[in-house]
């Protein structure tokens, strides 16, 4: 796919393009240069997911209530 830059220096990203990523309208990207020389885009919130687990973090379903974990606790059958 190929996009054409206009004079302000502003691209359209095909919008083929813009599903893959999942971005929109407002939606912000970072342009990285890897060691090959090649730029990426990227969307900003993909940086923000520090590693495979942070999307399980704070969450562990629903738990037991305060009656129940006093009672495991005292031992009460």
């Amino acid at each position: 796919m190929s996009t054409t830059i206009t004079a302000k220096g502003q691209v359209t990203i095909p919008k083929a393009v813009r599903d893959m990523l999942g971005i929109g309208p407002g939606s912000q990207v970072d342009f990285r240069r890897l060691p090959d020389g090649n730029i990426v885009v990227v969307p900003v919130d993909a940086q923000k997911q520090t590693s495979r687990f942070a999307k399980f973090r704070g969450h562990a379903g629903k738990g037991m209530t305060t009656d129940e974990i006093m009672a495991l606790t005292r031992g009460d059958d």
